[in-house]
């Protein structure tokens, strides 16, 4: 397996692949250390999660400059993915023991209540664009529930699922309880298949949660996916547009574009819809884009030569269909997987940046004559992750978030992002299940009914 830097094509690193032998051996290993680790108690579980914070902390630089080497991402969001990786570990260290309480309920017997229990082992199938937060977003729960974790990551990210695995183990927690196997996605389902895993957790394309879904359901294994989204912004009549476009500009370009949640389709009332694209486009051109360990890059090369290209192939087919460009869509002349920031206006229903997902730095603008008609193109989508409405009217916005936009996630005058204390899903072809959050531990424990007469 090889690890190829997205500025240049050159090398970083190459891994030797876990054998099938070494992949039953660690699902062995972390079933009969799950067994025990689920009978510790919580104040030790907490200890060494709390240590993973700090361990985290202590390699910030390191693993910022690891990220940006592998995937392209800069080094400045680098250093916020990790301290919010550490963010998790602390939320769910302190936050376990709560999360954990029987859920006590009155009937007529003497006891009657729901105990949280660990389901066991869980494969967590990673995707690259967030290679530390998707996984510590689940280890973080896992392992404070008393379950253990086998973790399949991008290919590309290798290099830095083995620096978690290292992490887990320098915290503290028991050899093997978390562990990676370096594995192509053909490996997956062999993984599923093993007895030993009792649950499987995805972050991807729909593609390929259709995929994992339907192997672990032939075998009746709990799943819990999180998809692809086509993140929909309601920029109303009255929006603040100082507000809309900063927010909107940030969201469509963190990690280069490459996010699920990432601002993607901008429904814009037609009263403001010129200056709103015109000012957008100036707020994206102004991010300098260039080498990702460069402290002054805002926007490093998308991850892989061949995702900028497919991304590039779906502006240039709504071009042909009539998508005007006000900046960007061009490829730039050289070496690496850059792409610069674009916006396409007079997007209509049959371009494919209108109900595909575009995994790059391209914002496009669909002009709507009313409220409804913006809630029925926001709707008009087979995605259902994020969205975000801006009006100066929040109960307006709050309405209109709270009760008829089709989503997991809907932010008023602020940017869809994921926060440990809040579920984190999506609905329709984004998914199913939730992440973070109390609901989050929940997802991977078994729910058990106890009654004492």
């Amino acid at each position: 397996m090889i690890s190829t830097n997205p500025v240049d094509g050159s090398v970083v690193a190459r891994y030797d692949r876990t054998t099938p032998a070494d992949i039953a051996s660690h699902i062995a290993i972390a079933d009969r250390l799950q067994r025990e680790w689920m009978q510790t108690d919580l104040g030790t579980r907490r200890m060494h999660m709390l240590r993973l914070a700090d361990v985290l902390e202590s390699r910030v630089d390191e693993l910022a400059t690891l990220m940006a080497l592998e995937m392209g991402k800069p080094v400045n969001e680098g250093r916020g993915e990790v301290k919010k990786c550490a963010w998790a570990c602390r939320y769910y260290a302190e936050e376990a023991e709560a999360i954990l309480a029987d859920l006590r309920i009155d009937t007529e017997r003497s006891q009657s209540y729901v105990a949280y229990r660990p389901l066991g082992v869980i494969l967590a199938v990673m995707p690259w664009n967030f290679p530390l937060w998707q996984v510590i977003r689940f280890v973080a729960p896992a392992l404070m529930a008393g379950n253990a974790g086998i973790l399949k990551h991008a290919s590309n990210v290798t290099g830095c699922a083995l620096a978690i695995d290292e992490m887990v183990v320098a915290a503290g927690f028991p050899d093997g309880l978390f562990r990676t196997v370096v594995v192509p996605s053909s490996g997956v389902s062999e993984i599923i298949d093993n007895p030993l895993i009792r649950a499987v957790t995805l972050t991807g394309s729909d593609a390929a949660g259709r995929a994992v879904a339907g192997r672990a359901g032939s075998q009746l294994k709990k799943t819990v996916l999180e998809l692809g989204g086509a993140d929909p912004y309601l920029i109303l009549e009255d929006a603040d547009l100082d507000l809309a476009v900063e927010m909107c500009a940030t969201s469509r370009l963190i990690n280069g574009g490459q996010s699920c949640i990432a601002a993607k389709r901008f429904i814009v009332h037609e009263s403001i819809a010129d200056e709103f694209t015109s000012r957008l486009a100036a707020a994206m051109e102004a991010y300098p884009v260039g080498d990702p360990t460069d402290e002054t890059t805002r926007i490093g090369p998308m991850a892989r030569v061949d995702l900028r290209d497919e991304l590039h192939d779906q502006v240039q087919r709504s071009i042909q269909f009539g998508a005007r460009v006000v900046t960007g869509g061009k490829v730039r002349v050289g070496p690496g997987a850059f792409y610069p920031p674009t916006v396409l206006a007079d997007v209509k229903p049959h371009m494919p940046v209108y109900s595909e997902e575009t995994f790059g730095p391209v914002a496009t603008v669909i002009t709507v004559s009313s409220e409804d008609e913006a809630i029925a193109v926001a709707n008009d989508s087979p995605f259902g992750l994020g969205a975000a409405v801006f009006t100066r009217d929040v109960a307006r916005g709050e309405r209109i978030a709270r009760d008829r936009i089709e989503a997991g996630s809907v932010f008023v005058n602020a940017f869809v992002a994921s926060d440990p204390r809040l579920p984190f899903g999506g609905i329709k072809d984004s998914g199913y299940g939730r992440e973070l959050s109390h609901i989050g531990m929940h997802e991977f424990l078994n729910l058990k009914t106890v009654v004492v007469a």
